[in-house]
């Protein structure tokens, strides 16, 4: 492997800036999707590296997951391509490089654990995509991240993410705004590498409320007002009922004393509620509700995927594997999507005219969709009791109708 050296590589503006401002105390970058971020990310990562030799560095993403899928790979493409000698330890998360003869960590972590970091001195840190993190979450890792940069010759703080509303990004540079901070802003367009038809794709995949966020890379309040924006009541109306025999997709929510489950049936490509289920005692009393009402129809359940551990009634076996013994089809996800996730889910399939509610036979969703509001945390509103016939209603439209965000490969940047 080459030694380090003077390497040329393409950037955008943005990525130029973000890499190239080595005083700011904490600088941070705000994109829409596909503006290269951890493209930047991992090349900022090697320019601190080598500015501190033999200083840690510390790398984050919210989860797990994003961690290794993501990140990891773009940080050693960036280490090759900068010539930076190293040796990854999988087990550790952990990148050793050999900066100017010294040993230089980069430590990799998810967001979720930073405690785990708080012993560390290092010289530099960089919170990738932390506005997807809760927003509590987020600002106490920078709060206790910002305590470890007590190392090395070029200390900073690096925070990048696109925006998701008014939440600890915008805290910390917008509302807390002053000197030794900077915000560097990039929209997706400002991605000349992109396919030409990514725009597109983001235009049909998120709810016109998201478009600012995720195209422009602007802070707007996403959580606000009603939870569910895009049902109408009458633009989503259905007045279809159930037919004799037809199937019946059942999505339905656990809570002891309180189950919920919402009816579909389809029509064509389009799917109809039809039929609820409140206030339902536990699983077991469920079930014989559902086998008195729609006997002789086959019945697809798309349950809470939390109902696959220890049971709402103390039983042995799960809420899941109660229904799944009764005999009916299941399908579940081994965790649910995230509560984000799945709204979005929710609210683009009334958006795009794909889901109907008959609020004569299911006047409880149709009102629990209606009233749904977020907190003052920003999390849909549970204490009103609104949230069960949502869930409900959600879970099989998040199966069955993911938001993907659109992606590509970073490395197509390369020139």
């Amino acid at each position: 492997m080459t030694t380090a050296s003077t390497r040329t590589i393409a950037l955008l503006p943005h990525q130029f800036d973000l890499i190239e401002d080595t005083t700011t105390r904490i600088l941070g970058l705000v994109s829409g999707y596909g503006g290269g971020k951890t493209y930047a990310v991992a090349r900022k990562a090697c320019t601190l590296a080598l500015l501190n030799p033999g200083s840690d560095g510390i790398i984050t993403e919210p989860n797990f997951p994003l961690l290794t899928q993501i990140l990891i790979p773009e940080v050693e493409a960036a280490l090759e391509e900068f010539g930076i000698p190293f040796h990854f330890n999988k087990s550790e998360v952990i990148f050793y490089c050999t900066v100017s003869g010294k040993q230089t960590r980069i430590i990799c972590k998810s967001m979720e654990r930073y405690d785990r970091l708080i012993g560390v001195n290092a010289a530099w840190v960089i919170l990738d995509e932390f506005d997807t993190a809760k927003a509590a979450l987020a600002y106490s890792a920078f709060e206790k991240l910002m305590g470890r940069l007590r190392a090395g010759n070029v200390r900073q703080m690096v925070i990048v993410s696109t925006p998701e509303g008014f939440k600890a990004m915008h805290r910390i540079f917008v509302k807390d705004a002053g000197e030794g901070r900077r915000l560097l802003r990039a929209r997706t367009q400002d991605n000349k590498h992109l396919p030409p038809d990514f725009i597109q794709s983001l235009l049909d995949t998120y709810p016109d409320e998201l478009i600012s966020a995720y195209l422009d890379g602007e802070f707007v309040n996403l959580t606000s007002g009603s939870v569910y924006t895009s049902y109408d009541r009458e633009v989503n109306r259905s007045r279809e009922t159930l037919q004799p025999g037809e199937p019946i997709k059942l999505g339905m929510d656990f809570n002891v004393g309180n189950m919920a489950a919402c009816a579909y049936v389809l029509r064509e490509n389009d799917w109809h509620c039809v039929d609820e289920i409140k206030g339902g005692r536990d699983t077991p009393a469920m079930i014989d509700t559902i086998k008195d009402r729609w006997a002789g129809h086959h019945v697809t359940i798309y349950p809470d995927a939390s109902g696959a551990n220890a049971s709402s009634k103390g039983a042995s076996i799960s809420d899941i594997g109660l229904l799944r013994g009764a005999g009916f089809t299941i399908r579940a996800k081994p965790s649910n999507p995230r509560v984000k996730d799945r709204i979005l889910a929710v609210n683009m399939a009334f958006q795009n005219k794909r889901v109907f509610v008959n609020p004569d036979t299911c006047p409880e969703t149709a009102r629990c969709l209606e009233q749904q509001a977020y907190d003052a945390n920003g999390e849909p509103d549970k204490k009103t009791g609104l949230d069960h016939q949502n869930d409900a209603a959600g879970y099989p439209l998040a199966y069955e109708m993911p938001v993907v965000k659109p992606t590509f490969e970073s490395r197509s940047l390369r020139l």
